[in-house]
């Protein structure tokens, strides 16, 4: 196959002798079982996609690093982002965040950048073998989160190995994994327009913040499934639909397109009223993926329709906002959904790709999915057709007191499992360190509007909690495939947001650029928390039962600040998110960079079964990007991102010494 040169590719020198990637997990039917066999057996060595294989479970059978070792985990080898040359060039340019998870195969490496490069690695040293610039930074800021990027995908067929990257301005690039050369006859010379090809409406270039992707493509049955990023405010009078597509991975010709905003004569069309699907979109999917190739089918977690916080411009539940979205992963075709938030008010996306698992619940086998949300809920279906496997019940809310809001008068709440945050506002989840502390707590409340989980934004600034940063957010969870437990990470914190009639109100404080009106962050007393701790957590829960087994604070956040010592309060968690990584014998989970003052750099290891702290590695930084775990030469290696803005964006590979 002839590859397309380019001058935007460099091959390291003495990298043509490294062994690259072979075929394991191409096939034109990988539901087969001989073909499930070999991905799970790659998976002994490997890590060949975002969440290790389709299936999302960010989990590993990989044992050799244990409680009886995992103290003694050391830094093996360090690399360096080359967006650092890019930025050093170009000292306008704003870094961004590295939340990449890399993907190994073959003993290489392969992750996207924050700027939309990609780069192969080898998976021994963290020495360079290519890198690929497609310059996607040349095409302004891509979106109100700054330059960032989630991963890649690996795909091949017998000879042909391809990385896929889908870029910040909205390409889709198939590269040789061997030399980092587009494809040529992938495309056009190795390149899918995003904003042009198999939407329902094109998308303008301008502004660049508009549209783009940051997530990794999911490839499944020789399909390259693609979602993307959609500013959520209306900054057009149209905006783009957030159609997701199915693209042929060896010509890169559209096979399919699923609206999630319905065109008119479609299922769902009808719960945008007033014909508000002809004008609004997004509902995109900006999350990964996951899939479950046997059944043929890949699962989307659906985000919030335009304006995330207001729907006055959009009257009715707006399929397929907020919805588990299970398509034919042949021919784009809806299976089953299942709305998991009606009629968004509070940027309740779903955040992160559903955990699928085969769990067994009052004797009876069922193939799940399990949704983690920001709200704090874990919702659970059976997979083969969006049944519930607990009850989950529409439960009244609180109404909008805004003129021209209509919100849903009911919302799903799980029955079980238990949710796995702390939900809505009210005097008994504020802060009650002391007596005072709680008296003052109390005052500063009564200046909000505040009630249960789902209250809408009114005119008076308005406490939401959990935030639209979660609960869960797209570090997602892991689960355990042999045990059926799944350990979510989260974080609570309290935000408030005020609104006029119109959907917009400027009010002191600060602006979140991604929210309506401004929004911010509420303090209590004397810089305490409004809240009682844990602000960031882990749980787990046991799928098989819908019982939570443990839930501890992840870290001792603030407890050695002058504010908190005086109580003594042992560990509060600090007010951060990360990602767990689940092997066969530890849960792995750092601590994100967003809590600085308060937040460790360190890698701990705990019993899975218990909670209990093995063991804690002490890091160059706080952990980004969700970790990932493989083993080359007979040595397992842990590696996750580092790299908040200015930070350096590097990934760090831990090993045993």
């Amino acid at each position: 196959m002839t590859k397309a040169p380019s001058r935007r590719t460099f091959l390291l020198a003495g990298a043509s002798g490294l062994a690259m990637p072979g075929a394991v997990f191409a096939r034109a039917k990988a539901g087969k079982p001989r073909e499930r066999a070999a991905a799970a057996d790659a998976l002994r060595t490997d890590w060949p996609t975002y969440g290790g294989l389709n299936n999302s479970a960010k989990y590993s059978p990989l044992a050799q690093i244990d409680r009886t070792n995992a103290a003694q985990l050391q830094v093996v080898w360090e690399w360096e982002s080359p967006d650092r040359d890019i930025i050093a060039a170009h000292p306008d340019l704003r870094p961004g965040e590295f939340q990449v998870t890399p993907i190994m195969v073959d003993g290489v490496l392969y992750v996207a950048t924050a700027m939309s490069q990609a780069a192969a690695i080898d998976a021994r040293t963290g020495r360079t073998i290519w890198v690929y610039n497609p310059e996607a930074w040349t095409n302004g800021k891509p979106s109100t989160k700054g330059f960032q990027h989630r991963g890649v995908a690996y795909w091949a067929d017998g000879d042909d190995r391809r990385i896929f990257l889908a870029t910040c301005d909205a390409r889709l690039i198939a590269l040789d994994a061997a030399t980092g050369t587009p494809i040529a006859d992938f495309g056009t010379n190795g390149e899918i327009d995003l904003r042009r090809v198999g939407l329902q409406r094109p998308v303008p270039m301008k502004p660049s913040v508009l549209y783009g992707g940051f997530g990794p493509p999911l490839i499944a049955r020789n399909m390259v499934v693609v979602g993307g990023y959609i500013d959520d405010q209306p900054v057009l009078p149209i905006m783009p639909p957030g159609d997701v597509r199915g693209f042929d991975a060896r010509t890169g010709a559209l096979r399919w397109t699923f609206h999630t905003v319905p065109v008119k004569g479609e299922f769902g069309y009808d719960s945008w009223r007033d014909g508000s699907a002809e004008r609004n979109g997004n509902a995109n999917i900006w999350a990964p993926m996951s899939a479950d190739e046997e059944l043929g089918l890949v699962y989307l977690p659906g985000t919030c329709a335009t304006d995330n916080v207001y729907g006055g411009r959009r009257p009715g539940d707006n399929l397929f906002s907020n919805s588990l979205i299970a398509l034919d992963i042949e021919t784009g075709k809806r299976r089953w959904h299942y709305q998991c938030v009606h009629h968004d008010l509070w940027d309740y996306d779903l955040p992160c790709a559903p955990n699928l698992v085969d769990i067994i619940v009052d004797g009876k086998p069922i193939k799940a999915v399990a949704q983690a949300s920001k709200q704090g809920f874990l919702f659970v279906f059976d997979r083969t057709n969006g049944k519930p496997v607990w009850p989950i019940e529409e439960r009244p809310v609180p109404q909008s007191e805004l003129a021209t809001e209509h919100s849903a008068p009911t919302q799903p709440h799980p029955t079980w499992p238990l949710p796995f945050e702390s939900q809505g506002m009210s005097e008994d989840l504020l802060v009650d360190f002391t007596p005072e502390i709680k008296e003052e707590a109390k005052r500063i409340l009564s200046r909000y509007r505040y009630g249960p989980l789902y209250t809408p934004v009114g005119r008076t600034p308005t406490l939401i909690h959990p935030t639209w940063t979660g609960g869960a957010n797209w570090q997602g969870a892991a689960v355990d495939p042999e045990t059926g437990i799944l350990y979510v990470t989260s974080h609570s914190s309290v935000s408030q947001l005020a609104l006029d009639d119109n959907g917009k109100l400027a009010t002191a404080g600060p602006v979140n650029t991604e929210i309506a009106g401004a929004a911010g962050v509420v303090n209590g007393p004397a810089g305490l928390p409004l809240i009682k701790p844990p602000y960031s957590r882990i749980t787990a829960i046991d799928l098989n039962t819908g019982q939570h087994l443990w839930m501890r604070a992840n870290g001792p956040g603030a407890t050695d600040d002058p504010r908190f010592a005086p109580f003594r309060l042992g560990w509060i968690g600090s007010e951060q998110r990360t990602a767990p990584l689940a092997t066969k014998t530890l849960l792995f989970v750092g601590e994100g960079p967003h809590d600085p003052r308060h937040a460790k750099k360190v890698l701990r290891a705990y019993d899975k079964l218990t909670g209990e702290l093995v063991a804690e590695t002490p890091l160059p930084g706080h952990v980004l990007g969700a970790p990932m775990t493989y083993s080359i030469d007979g040595q397992q290696r842990i590696v996750y991102a580092m790299g908040f803005r200015v930070w350096p964006h590097k990934l760090v590979a831990l090993g045993l010494a």
